[in-house]
């Protein structure tokens, strides 16, 4: 019965009518292969789920470890003594130069100043510790007065004393007449670069070039209001070029070539009348020829042998003839026609008594 109970469960297994031994042997069996078919649908289920469990995402739980590892070293670690800032261990007398002996970015823990830098809306500036525009601002920490003292010292055996005949300005100024003027600028910023650093004047006193008339006319005529006439100082600035050194040459380079501009006569400038003239000149003018016929002709007087050079080389000739060059060059005025009166009485030989 048990035997055909168990082939209606599993058809596979043949059913015969055996001896009661080998029932018992095919019972063995069939209970053999039921247990092998249970175990292995067991174990499939378990290697499935151990897969699935594989697959899941795994929580890294750095928070635990983290207070494990702290409670690991605070039992067995080596605790490190913090040191106090550099400022407070230094001496009163410390050697700042050794400090600070180059140009580098601020130090809160060396630099012993309470420095507050910055702005906020309440309250007080920051202070110097974690203070990002002190950091990025240059400083001259490095240039205190001890050691530029120690930076001149150095320098001094390289030196050659002043000349002692330059004792005052005016002999600096005749013997060296160019002056150069150039700027330099520092400001709270990332660089150090400012491009008015590149620009460059030049000054020269006129006085000192050797100028005739024509050619100081024709400068003045190019310069234009470069030049100071209260000083006698010509100006030159230049900033077209980007570097210093080149705006330099380029302002030497501009005042040779107005000295020498300056020195060339073009062929019509001498077909030029005296209605062309740029200011009247007593030399060559038609007053001036007349003042020589009037000598002459007043023969009671001056002896008519007397030349013309030695006529215009008198004090009274030139006299009238500053005077004239006066009321043409700076216009009439009180003070202009009374030197010309006067001048024309000396030259007529016309006294207060006889006027009256």
């Amino acid at each position: 019965m048990s035997a055909f109970t168990c082939v209606l469960r599993y058809p596979i297994c043949k059913v015969f009518l055996l001896p009661k031994r080998t029932e018992k042997i095919l019972k063995y069996e069939i209970f053999t292969n039921v247990m092998r078919i249970s175990l292995s649908k067991h174990l499939s289920q378990t290697t499935l789920s151990s897969s699935l469990e594989d697959e899941e995402f795994r929580k890294l739980d750095l928070l635990t470890k983290g207070r494990q590892n702290r409670k690991g070293r605070q039992r067995g670690g080596v605790k490190t003594e913090i040191l106090p800032p550099r400022y407070k261990r230094m001496p009163f007398d410390q050697d700042w130069n050794s400090v600070w002996p180059t140009a580098q970015s601020f130090k809160p823990s060396t630099v012993p100043l309470p420095l507050l830098q910055g702005f906020v809306k309440t309250g007080a500036p920051p202070d110097k510790y974690a203070n990002t525009e002190l950091m990025k601002i240059p400083n001259f920490l490095h240039l205190t007065p001890p050691t530029i003292e120690k930076h001149c010292a150095a320098l001094k055996k390289f030196c050659t004393p002043w000349p002692k005949q330059l004792k005052t300005d005016e002999i600096c100024d005749k013997e060296f007449p160019v002056e150069i003027i150039t700027n330099d600028y520092c400001h709270a910023g990332p660089s150090i670069r400012d491009s008015r650093a590149r620009i460059v004047t030049l000054k020269v006193k006129l006085s000192v070039l050797p100028l005739d008339y024509h050619a100081k006319d024709k400068l003045l005529r190019l310069v234009a209001d470069r030049y100071d006439p209260t000083n006698d100082v010509l100006s030159i600035t230049v900033d077209r070029c980007p570097l210093r050194k080149q705006n330099y040459d380029y302002a030497c380079y501009l005042l040779t070539a107005l000295f020498y501009e300056s020195w060339k006569v073009e062929p019509w400038e001498s077909e030029k009348t005296e209605a062309d003239m740029e200011k009247y000149f007593w030399n060559g003018s038609r007053s001036q020829k007349a003042i020589v016929s009037t000598f002459r002709w007043m023969q009671g007087t001056v002896p008519y042998e007397v030349s013309e050079t030695d006529i215009l080389a008198q004090k009274v000739a030139e006299h009238y003839g500053e005077a004239v060059s006066s009321i043409y060059n700076n216009g009439e005025s009180s003070e202009t026609l009374q030197h010309y009166k006067d001048a024309a009485c000396q030259l007529l030989n016309i006294t207060q008594e006889k006027m009256s």
